[in-house]
């Protein structure tokens, strides 16, 4: 055990050294032949030379060791099923996968996108892909057919792999349609799309483009399909998130850094062991997912749990109970699910055998005191850790790294940056770092950033360049856009974001996104979405629309009928995830002079806080219009 402040102290002015030990955690074809290249400032290119597969780090370098311990164990509530794969049948299925894959003329550098529920053919669809070297690409699976459209068009799969339906509540959600309509507004069409039949929802094939994935399967039972070795740099995926413009970004990451970085993560900062279970409650259309339901548990040689269905379904006991039949050593969630389970009865945490739990972690969105306390005093103590990263990071960046030092959790706060992360605070109107207590600035991270952080936006340098490190004067910085304080301690604590991206229960939604469907809507002629302090989610969107033509909402029943119908365009373009909690209508949006949209006021008021400094606007009338709406 070594003091955390040292060991950080040296993975920044050490930087080469540091890595290179980290990078003896997984195994290379080729060993790099430089550590870091940051040449080419802000890009940074990881183990340059060295050649690894994702895949074979995760799953066939265990064969020899733990090839009957259990790898991947699929839970569904939502069909009733339970199957465990041990690491020899994950490598045996992964291989059926790829053979299919490599079969519909699938090779390195292509890209694959995945479009399914969380069922264990989508873990062998991930590892088939980076087995192959083929880049995929995965959209989640509540997103509708607008949106998959984009991701559709951006990433150009030669592939698409889906599925009939996931399901919700107990209640099939068909995913065909939804995939169908998305590749039509595509102007990027698929050479095949591969059907994974789960017998939830029928489904008529399209002839000559899909391929029925259990046909396909039963053609290769015994096929071998070796890793294809790729360069360090060699991209595995890309994964979307959403900006303050309308197009999603797609955040490319590489290989050996992902691979390095998640398998230093899990003795370091999850402290577990090759034999453990690992149990993340995310989804895999997330990054959450990728790195902790996916890859690093599997890295790390232990079992992971996929599960499909809610935290409250058939009860508010279902995970406790996982964790009590697997003996589940580490457990990873999100402060929203936390607080959906506080209302759920109090007994069910205390009903089930929890003594395998080693700790929980925590991270999707900030996680507040009260929570944090509730659920630590529920599991008698157990270690409530939580974490803080981004979609483009790929592995946390404020935490406590108990597995370095131990140290103890302040609620409220994600922890101390990361071993790897130059993090400071700086003012965003100078630039200048705040190295003072209590100071409120942009949490920034000095490059190159580590490993397993984004490359760059996929076929998009420059917009790398412009979103991430251009915001702070004078400095070449990246910018997560989130306001922090740092107490005397050198803890973090998160204050909201600085940029127009809202965190709805983890999911980040660009407002920009949200305000372009409604206003697809044929009555409305303006509108502004802004994000809104919510007790259980977070936050929630909330916006305020002009109409064009208001002869028709003269009483309260007229308005509730047109809410319902932009409510319903957006649930249509991009999914009940980005459905706004509200849509109120203004005769006028609150502006500057200029003609600038006061968005921080409107979120002010929408909050109940007082909006500040006013003397820029326009139209008064305008913002008390909607402080009137707001209090009816």
């Amino acid at each position: 055990m070594t003091r955390f402040a040292d060991f950080h102290a040296r993975s920044i002015h050490d930087r080469d050294a540091f890595w290179a030990e980290q990078a003896q955690r997984v195994d290379w074809k080729v060993p790099p032949q430089q550590i870091c290249d940051y040449s080419h400032p802000p890009f940074a290119k990881w183990f340059v030379g060295g050649e690894t597969n994702l895949c074979h780090n995760a799953v066939d370098r265990h064969l020899q060791d733990r090839a009957e311990q259990a790898a991947l164990i699929f839970v569904s509530t939502e069909t009733d099923q339970e199957k465990t794969y041990t690491y020899r049948e994950l490598h045996a299925e992964v291989q059926r996968m790829a053979a299919i894959l490599q079969d519909l003329g699938v090779v390195k550098g292509d890209r694959v996108l995945i479009y399914m529920p969380m069922i264990a053919e989508a873990a062998f669809a991930m590892l088939a892909c980076v087995r192959l070297g083929a880049i995929h690409s995965v959209v989640f699976g509540g997103f509708a057919s607008h949106s998959l459209a984009s991701r559709i068009e951006d990433a150009s799969p030669k592939v698409i792999i889906s599925a009939d339906a996931g399901s919700r509540g107990g209640k099939a959600v068909a995913y065909k349609p939804l995939l169908d309509e998305g590749i039509r507004l595509s102007a990027h069409k698929p050479d095949k799309v591969l059907m994974v039949d789960r017998h939830l929802v029928a489904f008529t094939p399209v002839a000559g483009r899909d391929v029925d994935y259990a046909s396909a399967r039963a053609q290769h039972m015994d096929t071998i399909v070796p890793c294809v070795w790729v360069e360090s740099t060699h991209p595995s995926y890309t994964l979307y998130t959403s900006g303050t413009t309308g197009k999603p970004k797609g955040v490319q990451r590489d290989t050996g850094g992902y691979t390095v970085a998640l398998a230093s993560s899990i003795p370091l900062i999850y402290q577990s062991q090759p034999g453990d279970t690992f149990f993340c409650t995310s989804d895999i259309g997330w990054v959450v997912g990728h790195s902790y339901i996916i890859y690093a548990p599997l890295i790390g040689g232990m079992a992971t749990i996929m599960y499909e269905g809610l935290p409250t379904r058939p009860d508010g006991g279902i995970w406790w109970s996982l964790v009590e039949k697997y003996k589940v050593n580490v457990m990873f969630s999100a402060p929203t699910a936390i607080r959906v389970l506080k209302k759920q009865d109090p007994a069910l945490l205390s009903k089930y055998d929890l003594s395998s739990l080693k700790a929980l972690f925590l991270a999707g969105e900030p996680l507040d005191e009260p929570t944090a306390k509730w659920i630590s005093e529920g599991l008698n103590g157990k270690a409530i850790i939580d974490n803080y990263w981004q979609t483009e990071t790929g592995w946390p960046i404020l935490t406590i790294c108990n597995g370095v030092e131990k140290a103890p959790s302040k609620f409220g706060s994600p922890g101390k940056a990361v071993y790897g992360y130059n993090v400071k605070l700086v003012d965003d109107q100078t630039g200048e770092e705040l190295t003072g207590a209590n100071q409120k600035g942009v949490l920034t991270i000095e490059g190159p950033l580590p490993p397993g952080n984004l490359q760059t936006i996929w076929r998009d340098d420059q917009r790398f360049v412009n979103t991430y490190w251009k915001t702070v004067p004078g400095k070449l910085v990246y910018s997560t856009f989130d306001w922090a304080v740092r107490d005397e301690d050198g803890y973090f604590f998160i204050l909201g974001r600085t940029d127009d991206v809202i965190n709805v229960a983890g999911h980040r939604l660009g407002t920009r996104e949200i305000e372009e469907s409604i206003s697809s809507h044929p009555n409305i002629a303006e509108v502004a979405v802004v994000g809104v302090a919510d007790q259980l989610k977070g936050q929630v969107a909330m916006a305020f629309a002009i109409v064009k033509d208001s002869s028709g909402l003269l009483d309260a029943a007229s308005r509730l009928k047109l809410e319902g119908e932009v409510m319903k365009v957006v649930d249509s373009q991009l999914g009940a995830v980005a459905r706004p909690s509200r849509v109120l209508f203004v005769s006028a949006l609150p502006k500057t002079r200029s003609g600038k949209l006061l968005r921080r006021a409107i979120q002010a008021v929408a909050e109940g806080r007082d909006p500040g400094d006013l003397t820029t606007m326009d139209d008064p009338a305008a913002l008390q219009q909607i402080v009137d709406l707001i209090q009816i």
